[in-house]
């Protein structure tokens, strides 16, 4: 919205685009070692997201690759956007760790301008535009392809979305998962979820999603017990967004996965 030729509305990012388009995030591979850039790119691998009976589960594993190097191992891939919602990012690490940024820069400004919060609904559709303005550096390979989740007040469940290169955004009722590992991930959940889900039992599920993707997936990276390294797991209910603690990812780790995967091959 521009009046006397001044942005009006409450969007950071369309304020940033008509003020300041040269301050926009706008990564672009060129010239003719395009190619070789973009293998030098890390990228981050496996991501999920699932409802329970308390709220959504979010959760990614640690690794980032450079082809077939390991870049980072580390690497976080699940950001709170504000007290009741999260973006878990896959894909070129750079522009999506930025977009993570950006949104919550942007759910920030709007409840600021507006004084009170977007709805859950209403985020997604932010972070559609952004993903649809990252579509020129998608084409060059620099692809972003996140999961938003949150915890919908007005409704009191938990819901997600997934999106295309494009924009698209698609809703998903029960459980979705990106990246590299995704596939194997989603087939994980699919197997064990169901409604209704306690804490503990979706715990369970998060972290055996991501160690089986790990077993079948070389760029995600499952739990490194002697670096310490473990998933990261947050929870977003009524109250809130919560952290996992490593100590209880260890403990679900240790005493469910790694049992069942002992009676199995007994």
């Amino acid at each position: 919205m521009l009046i006397r030729g001044r942005y009006q509305g409450s969007s950071f990012f369309e304020l940033l685009e008509t003020e300041h388009p040269e301050l926009r995030p706008a990564p672009r591979l060129a010239g003719s070692d395009a190619g070789a850039a973009l293998a030098s790119v890390p990228h981050g691998t496996t991501v999920l997201a699932f409802r329970f009976a308390d709220g959504v589960v979010v959760a990614g594993d640690r690794l980032a690759t450079e082809g077939h190097r390991v870049a980072a191992r580390d690497l976080q891939k699940v950001f709170p956007t504000d007290s009741h919602s999260l973006i878990a990012i896959a894909g070129a690490a750079g522009p999506a760790i930025e977009m993570a940024r950006m949104l919550r820069i942007e759910l920030e400004h709007y409840e600021k301008i507006e004084g009170e919060p977007l709805e859950l609904e209403g985020k997604a559709n932010k972070l559609s535009q952004m993903v649809r303005a990252n579509l020129p550096a998608a084409m060059q390979g620099l692809v972003v392809v996140p999961l938003f989740a949150g915890y919908d007040p007005r409704r009191r469940i938990g819901r997600l979305w997934k999106y295309d290169v494009t924009g698209g955004r698609y809703e998903e009722t029960e459980y979705d998962a990106s990246g590299s590992g995704g596939l194997y991930a989603r087939e994980s959940v699919k197997k064990a979820w169901q409604p209704g889900l306690a804490r503990e039992e979706a715990l369970r599920i998060a972290v055996q999603a991501l160690a089986d993707a790990a077993d079948e997936d070389r760029a995600t990276g499952g739990v490194d017990l002697g670096r310490g390294i473990f998933p990261l797991v947050c929870l977003c209910t009524a109250t809130g967004v919560e952290e996992v603690g490593r100590e209880t990812i260890e403990r679900v780790y240790r005493e469910q996965v790694v049992v069942a995967r002992t009676r199995a091959g007994a």
